[in-house]
């Protein structure tokens, strides 16, 4: 096929290439269904890339991906798997729209949490919940048990 695009986003604003010649893709026989042609055709798909050797990548890219990344690899390798179609080619295409949808995710800077501070109006409403509620536990004692 051709090489693998990864379409813009934050992280990689350019998007990314990945040569063809980087990618490795292995065929095997799917199980499911798909009669006959099933135990004969090569039909699912396992498309692989070398995170630590791949040009795609510069150094801030591949240290967040290695990251993020880290409970899915084997090694450095990314692998993909797709099977749910009969047709190869539509395998193929999948199985790179995966790839491409989990590098696009896992280039992506981390989202920074800003520190808030509760509302007046919410400090006031919780308060008054618990004057209600000590109030109702209040009326459920025994008199003269304090």
């Amino acid at each position: 096929m051709d090489d693998l695009l990864v379409t813009p986003g934050p992280g990689a604003p350019r998007g990314l290439r990945i040569p063809d010649i980087e990618l490795d893709e292995r065929f095997s026989h799917a199980s499911g269904p798909g009669g006959q042609g099933v135990n004969t055709s090569d039909s699912r798909v396992q498309l692989s890339l070398d995170l630590a050797t791949t040009s795609a990548l510069d150094e801030v890219q591949r240290a967040r991906v290695l990251s993020r990344l880290s409970t899915k690899l084997a090694g450095t390798v990314l692998t993909v798997t797709a099977a749910e179609q009969r047709s190869q080619r539509q395998n193929r295409r999948a199985a790179r729209e995966r790839l491409a949808a989990a590098l696009r995710e896992a280039v992506a800077p981390p989202v920074v949490r800003r520190a808030t501070r509760p509302t007046k109006g919410s400090k006031r409403r919780r308060l008054e919940a618990k004057r209600q509620r000590a109030d109702l536990k209040r009326s459920r004692r025994r008199p003269g048990s304090d």
